[in-house]
């Protein structure tokens, strides 16, 4: 997300922090780099020309030019301006009404709706301890009903019993009913889409709206549509009232215009993010933290939420005191890994931490394989339980069968072995230097370039 223009900008702000001093005509030069970047990451023209003479009227101030450090004042100038542009504060689903509190979903066909109303149903039941009805209207789209229910039964989370013939408004009434009659906190009213907006679908949408009187009318809207993502959320907001937007497929979009340009176009909050096909993969929208990640100073708060919520306490702590023993076997290599994939991979992991840009673009000129991960796994689960705990058992025989077993190769079989031996030398390194030292030495095995540690990271390591 974003990966095209955090390094444009980061280009640009590379040059300017090496200025000591700035006039006019390099605040000009950059703000028309700054302009191109934007624009070649399908910004909305009217949101650019906007963003630039704000950023433009502050930054040949006093406030900059004649500041001690005034390329670190004009990267503080362009991130403010971002934070503002994305909405300034982050906007919750608003479930302050008396219950069940219906949430209406639109959009356009094959935007992403069915899956984003499970999702948010997910993430209602599990971070609110909501009690959560589904209920799908689209009568039109072949097994549209049948999907809902589908992903409700993989969400744990139940939906409205499918009755042929029915409206959509017929269907909405009868999902609030029962969501009064079953003690519901929430309905979720997935509501039909179609190729391109047209009468008989707002039509459709306002009587549901009148019928149901939802507290939030979200609009899901696919991040890879770019600037057309924009003309539908206007279209959308002119005729449904919409409260917020949730953005699909971010994950797939490297360039991003579309969630800088909506808040700004619309008036209506990105409330979430969709960032992967799985049901848990959906994530609150901060302005501040994707204005750092766009300008490339990370997110660490996001990077520790995630962490939070994807690894066991227990088991980390189990992994500590190992740690401290200086025993680490293939299983618990084998956790790091899935932990690793859980929290978005490699990339996913160095996009969430600041101060790594140069080691982001290393591994991309490595090609780095993000499969290689599942394949480790999948090595690791065709050994024995002995051969997991004691490597030492591991000779050629035993690596052929593991290597059969695993769909594997031996050299595969080999090259994970070796990665296990450095990890378990260098974690007992960590504990006999403790943090001080791990912070004087750098750590081992990082790639060239990053002598010690990235900042905000000094905090994840063990005290001696």
């Amino acid at each position: 997300m974003f990966e095209t223009l955090t390094n444009r900008l980061g280009d640009v702000f590379d040059k300017l922090k090496k200025r000591g001093v700035l006039n006019e005509a390099d605040v000009n030069a950059t703000l028309r780099e700054v302009r191109v970047a934007l624009l070649e990451a399908d910004v909305a023209l009217p949101v650019v020309k906007d963003f630039i003479a704000r950023v433009k009227s502050r930054a040949l101030g006093q406030e900059v030019l004649r500041s001690v450090t005034p390329g670190q004042m004009m990267i503080k100038v362009v991130n403010d301006h971002l934070v503002e542009m994305l909405g300034g504060e982050s906007a919750a689903i608003d479930l302050n009404a008396p219950p069940p509190v219906a949430i209406m979903m639109v959009g356009l066909q094959g935007s992403g709706k069915t899956t984003s109303t499970a999702k948010i149903a997910l993430r209602l039941t599990g971070q609110d301890k909501k009690r959560v009805l589904m209920a799908s209207l689209d009568t039109r789209r072949p097994a549209a009903q049948e999907q809902l229910k589908v992903l409700g039964e993989q969400a744990g989370v139940a939906s409205l019993p499918v009755i042929a013939g029915q409206t959509p408004v017929d269907i909405a009434r009868r999902a609030m009913e029962a969501g009064r009659l079953g003690g519901f906190d929430v309905v979720m009213l997935d509501t039909a889409g179609r190729l391109h907006v047209d009468e008989s679908l707002m039509a459709e949408l306002i009587a549901v709206r009148d019928a149901t009187g939802p507290q939030e009318t979200l609009l899901v809207a696919d991040a890879l549509t770019g600037q057309d993502a924009v003309n539908v959320a206007r279209q959308f907001g002119e005729r449904v009232s919409l409260t917020g937007i949730v953005l699909t497929r971010m994950d797939g979009d490297s360039r991003g215009g579309a969630a800088l340009s909506m808040r700004a176009v619309t008036g209506c909050p990105i409330k979430l993010v969709g960032t992967g096909e799985q049901l848990d993969a959906l994530e609150a929208f901060h302005p501040e933290r994707v204005a750092g990640r766009i300008l490339g100073m990370g997110d660490v708060v996001s990077l520790v939420e995630k962490a939070a919520e994807t690894i066991d306490k227990a088991d980390a702590e189990k992994m500590v005191a190992k740690m401290k023993k200086g025993d680490f076997d293939l299983e618990d290599y084998q956790n790091q890994l899935r932990q690793m994939c859980k929290l978005g991979g490699m990339r996913g992991v160095l996009g969430l931490l600041p101060g790594v840009g140069k080691v982001k673009k290393q591994l991309a000129a490595a090609n780095l394989d993000e499969s290689l991960f599942k394949r480790q796994d999948a090595i690791i689960c065709s050994m024995t339980p002995r051969e997991r705990r004691n490597v030492k058992l591991i000779q050629a025989s035993r690596k052929r069968r593991i290597a059969a077993g695993s769909g594997t190769s031996v050299q595969e079989v080999n090259k994970l072995l070796k990665q296990h031996r450095q990890m378990a030398q260098m974690m007992k390194r960590m504990n006999k230097m403790g943090k001080k030292g791990m912070l004087r030495q750098g750590m081992p095995g990082l790639p060239p370039g990053m002598d010690g540690l990235p900042p905000g990271m000094d905090g994840l390591l063990p005290d001696k």
